[in-house]
């Protein structure tokens, strides 16, 4: 199966380095699918889910927004920050969620309820990607990564 380079990258570390067959992120148009020899791209980064799919395994991370570029059959995502599922302390994330939760139904002005309903959105979806890593794997049983999609 054909491959591509991904690398994934924050300010503070570089998060993800490998060849691999498919990446599903959030750019600021929707959903993309990315696969080995895609047109050329830049895009902004929505916060979400990144799906990795590499031979017969995902991986999952969490991404508060940044930016991705396709070129030559090498993707960089320069992030402004990125988590892997498994890095993410669920119990840290549940509380960050009540304290935005808090301050989205607290009388706040218009640029303050941006910023909480923002940290609310980047919990929900930090909370999201770990059950999923949690729930559907074990880190020594890998499923099969579905034939239906490329």
């Amino acid at each position: 199966m054909a491959t591509f380079k991904l690398e994934v990258v924050t300010i503070e570390r570089a998060v993800y380095s490998d060849d691999i067959n498919v990446l599903i992120a959030w750019g600021s148009e929707g959903q993309l699918g990315i696969l080995p020899h895609h047109a050329p791209l830049m895009t902004m980064l929505q916060p979400g889910e990144l799906i990795i799919r590499k031979s017969d395994s995902e991986i999952y991370m969490a991404v508060s927004g940044g930016f991705l570029e396709v070129l030559n059959n090498r993707v960089v995502i320069l992030a402004d920050a990125c988590e892997r599922a498994e890095e993410i302390d669920i119990r840290r994330a549940e509380e960050a969620k009540q304290r935005a939760e808090k301050l989205v139904s607290s009388q706040l002005g218009k640029a303050d309820l941006a910023e909480a309903e923002a940290a609310l959105r980047r919990s929900l979806f930090r909370i999201k990607v770990a059950r999923k890593k949690r729930s559907t794997r074990s880190q020594s049983q890998i499923k099969p990564m579905d034939s239906n999609f490329p």
